[in-house]
C-alpha cells in the first residue's frame, strides 16, 4: 500500500497529538509533534530571556536552537530534545510555556525556521504530523488532512484533567482562559493562522471518547489509502 502524508490540524487540547501518535503507531508511520517544536523554542526563549518583540534577538536565538525527537525506551513514546536535553516533561507542564507558546508561534521568523524543518521530515512520506498549519502551509499537498475540534468547555476540562494527573495545580477557569487566549491568537495571527483547509475532513470529537475518535479517523485514512493505491 502507498505511504502518505497525514496532516492533522486543530485547536488546543482537542486530542490532536494523542490521535496522531496512535495513528502513526498503528500504521507504522513516523509521528512528528510540531506543537512540541514550538514549545521547545518557547522554553529556550524563556530560559534565555529573549524579548520576542525584537526580531534581531529572535533571529539570533534561533541560530542556537536544535530540536530533535528520540524514542523513550521506557514509555515507547517520542521525547522532545532541545540542544541535547530531554525537555518533554517541562514543555508539557510548565505554565509559562503554555502561556507564551501562542505568542511565540505567531512570530514569522519562528514559523519559517520550524516549517523548513518540518517539510524536510516529510520528504520520504509515511508520516503523521499535527499542528496548526500542517494542511495549509507545511504540507498543502498532503494526501489526507484532518481538522480536529471540540467544544471549548470540553477541551478545558480535558486539559485540566491532564494537568491534574501530572501534579500541576491549576483551576478550570485558568485553563479555559488560557485556551480562549490561545484560540484567539492562533486564529487571528497574520502569519499562517489556524484554519481548516478546504480539502480537510472535519472531526468534531466533543461527544467522542479516545477509542471512538481513533476508529473514525482510521476509517477515513484507510479509505484514502485505498483510493490512492
Amino acid at each position: 500500500m502507498p505511504r502518505i502524508i497525514i496532516a492533522i490540524d486543530g485547536y488546543s487540547s482537542c486530542g490532536k497529538s494523542t490521535l496522531a501518535k496512535e495513528l502513526a503507531r498503528h500504521l507504522g508511520y513516523r509521528y512528528i509533534d510540531t506543537g512540541a517544536m514550538y514549545r521547545a523554542v518557547t522554553l529556550y526563549f524563556l530560559r534565555n530571556h529573549i524579548d520576542i518583540h525584537h526580531p534581531e534577538l529572535v533571529y539570533d536565538a534561533l541560530q542556537h536552537i536544535t530540536i530533535d525527537f528520540r524514542l523513550n525506551n521506557d514509555t515507547h513514546q517520542q521525547d522532545t530534545y532541545l540542544n541535547g536535553e530531554n525537555i518533554e516533561h517541562e514543555i508539557r507542564v510548565n505554565p509559562r510555556v503554555a502561556g507564551q507558546v501562542s505568542d511565540v508561534s505567531a512570530i514569522s521568523e519562528v514559523r519559517r525556521f520550524l516549517v523548513k524543518q518540518q517539510q524536510a521530515l516529510g520528504n520520504e512520506k509515511g508520516i503523521v504530523m499535527d499542528g496548526r498549519d500542517i494542511g495549509t502551509v507545511v504540507f498543502p499537498q498532503a494526501e489526507l488532512k484532518l481538522f480536529v475540534t471540540a467544544n471549548p468547555k470540553v477541551r478545558a476540562q480535558r486539559r485540566l484533567d491532564e494537568l491534574t494527573s501530572k501534579g500541576q495545580n491549576t483551576t478550570y477557569d485558568e485553563v479555559l482562559a488560557n485556551l480562549t487566549k490561545r484560540d484567539h491568537i492562533d486564529t487571528t495571527r497574520d502569519d499562517s493562522p489556524l484554519k481548516q483547509a478546504d480539502d480537510a475532513v472535519l472531526l468534531d470529537n466533543t461527544l467522542l471518547n479516545r477509542e471512538e475518535q481513533f476508529k473514525l479517523a482510521l476509517d477515513i485514512i484507510n479509505q484514502k489509502i485505498k483510493a490512492t493505491a
